[in-house]
């Protein structure tokens, strides 16, 4: 059942070859970064998926009835986003929208087609079967809280579609792991924390980039093109095409690469104020927000919601410009008024190189995005092609 939670800097390209950064507004900085053609295009569909995410989130408010009034649309449009008003947002996609007329009403009315209903159910089960790596993923989120274990529940509150969790998480979730999790109340009034009820030992808890360095290791050719002491504290990297990287560029990101720093699950002890020690507390900051986007299901957030996390994973910076800083690592896309961070190392082509089952469900719906008003009359023409036969 839909429960009441439903409803409710590239070191700055001027070229890069320079080892000066110029003073910048925030807006100029963001301009500046090199485009990626294949996620700048992936979101030109996703902006409109998010849209038919918020309408679907209202039709299913009501397990009984999942419909919704056009008035009551159209009187969110503006909130909702939906430029030309409600119906001719629906109207655009038929395949996922079923518009009709309730005459004990009086009103037209909107629900879910047969096809978009079923992927809502696919999602749904596919949250279900996966349940063991839901708590995973709370208890690594929490955990990345070093000083206390804990996270404010508004804030996880945010991000809790991008983590997979399902809607009524704080009781399918939480009060059924008591031996896990916590809930008290917050320095504020009506607001709670999520707490573990006792920490998890860091050694017990890898990182995904600690994945990818053993993988890089094992590989065959791993004697020749691999050195494991020089891969230790290593990111995968790879650039926007058609970027240029100068010399000194490349022997920045090589001497970015051998910096050692605290793991994302180890405590961070004093910070300290040296060169060295801000550089370290820089690149510690990377490895959260790194392991914060290899949590969620699609490897992707927008840098608002992220931003919630800043104080509790102790980051005293800027979380934009660490994506904007590191162009190998992460691309961050400006499309739909908002600003979304992707892990790069985490799509081909605009997918997933390793999909899992709720991302193949939502791949679906944003699939029904795309065709639009396409292949609508298309089983209509076939039938009327065998009655002329």
């Amino acid at each position: 059942m839909v429960s009441r939670h439903m409803i409710k800097r590239i070191l700055l390209l001027h070229p890069p070859s320079d080892s000066v950064r110029f003073k910048t507004t925030s807006a100029q900085f963001v301009a500046s970064r090199a485009r990626d053609a294949t996620f700048e295009k992936f979101m030109d569909n996703y902006k409109n998926l998010l849209k038919v995410i918020s309408i679907q989130d209202l039709i299913l408010a009501n397990p009984n009835n999942p419909t919704v009034s056009l008035q009551f649309l159209s009187n969110l449009s503006q909130k909702l986003h939906l430029n030309r008003g409600a119906a001719s947002f629906l109207r655009k996609y038929p395949h996922i929208f079923h518009i009709f007329y309730d005459p004990s009403k009086s009103l037209p009315f909107c629900k879910f087609t047969d096809a978009a209903l079923e992927i809502s159910r696919l999602e749904a089960a596919a949250i279900r079967d996966s349940m063991p790596f839901v708590v995973d993923r709370l208890v690594r989120l929490l955990s990345m809280s070093t000083a206390t274990k804990a996270l404010p529940l508004r804030a996880i509150f945010k991000v809790w579609r991008e983590l997979g969790l399902p809607d009524d998480f704080e009781d399918s979730v939480i009060l059924q792991n008591p031996n896990l999790f916590k809930l008290s109340d917050g320095n504020e009034p009506n607001t709670h924390v999520l707490k573990l009820v006792s920490a998890i030992p860091s050694g017990n808890l890898m990182a995904a980039v600690e994945n990818w360095r053993i993988m890089e290791c094992c590989k065959e050719d791993c004697g020749s093109s691999v050195d494991p002491l020089g891969i230790r504290f290593s990111f995968k990297h790879g650039f926007p095409p058609g970027m240029r990287l100068g010399k000194n560029f490349k022997a920045k990101v090589k001497e970015w690469q051998s910096l050692p720093y605290v793991g994302p699950y180890e405590e961070m002890g004093e910070k300290k104020k040296s060169k060295s020690g801000k550089m370290g507390l820089e690149k510690r900051a990377v490895a959260i927000v790194h392991e914060f986007l290899s949590l969620t299901v699609e490897k992707m957030v927008e840098v608002e919601k992220i931003s919630h996390f800043r104080k509790w994973f102790g980051i005293d910076l800027n979380i934009r410009d660490l994506f904007l800083d590191h162009p190998g690592m992460f691309y961050l896309s400006t499309k739909g008024k908002r600003h979304t961070v992707f892990l790069r190392e985490a799509y081909e082509r605009g997918r997933l190189i390793d999909p899992n089952p709720v991302y193949d469900a939502r791949r679906k719906l944003l699939d029904l995005v795309v065709l639009g008003r396409h292949g609508l009359y298309t089983g209509e023409l076939q039938e009327e092609g065998c009655k002329t036969v």
